[in-house]
């Protein structure tokens, strides 16, 4: 399991370069414009994916920035939203690799967000949806770009495992 784990974490930081780089060809309207994704504008969207991972890793590791709502907007200019997801997916890649399978199987406590109760279940079911809720919504970024009539993006997995996640096969 935490092969995989640390496979999700590099692929994560790969398809968040591809539609960041997308993203980079964009006006701003065009980066800031509502096309009906769950956080509105890819700008959002975007910031929305920082603001859970850094949520979801000050849980995990005890450090860091949480903000304290899910909408919130951390970066209005775009370099810095580009090095600051960088900076984060690092530390996902960093943080997964101290991991080991009992501290995976351990049970891990949380308050959500959107409701002030604790939660208990294991490491691994938590670190699942962080990877799971990424891949969610970048689907949202490339609905938002396509919808703005730009090309479309091969984020799947095995196009990251054959090319540069080849170490993962």
């Amino acid at each position: 399991m935490l092969r995989q784990y640390r496979m999700f974490a590099a692929y994560n930081r790969w398809a968040n370069a591809q539609v960041y780089a997308a993203a980079a060809e964009l006006s701003d309207p065009e980066f800031r414009s509502d096309r009906g994704a769950f956080f509105g504008s890819l700008h959002r969207t975007l910031n929305h994916l920082l603001v859970a991972d850094r949520i979801w890793m000050k849980r995990f590791t005890g450090t860091g920035e949480a903000p304290t709502s899910l909408d919130a907007v951390l970066f209005e200019a775009f370099d810095a939203l580009v090095a600051a997801r960088k900076a984060e997916d690092e530390r996902i890649i960093a943080w997964t690799g101290t991991l080991d399978e009992t501290s995976l199987a351990a049970n891990f406590t949380y308050s959500p967000v959107s409701q002030p109760i604790l939660m208990t279940q294991p490491l691994w079911t938590a670190l699942s949806h962080l990877f799971n809720h990424q891949t969610h919504h970048r689907g949202q970024c490339h609905m938002t770009l396509t919808a703005l009539g730009k090309p479309s993006l091969g984020l799947d997995l095995i196009y990251f495992l054959r090319s540069e996640g080849r170490e993962w096969m």
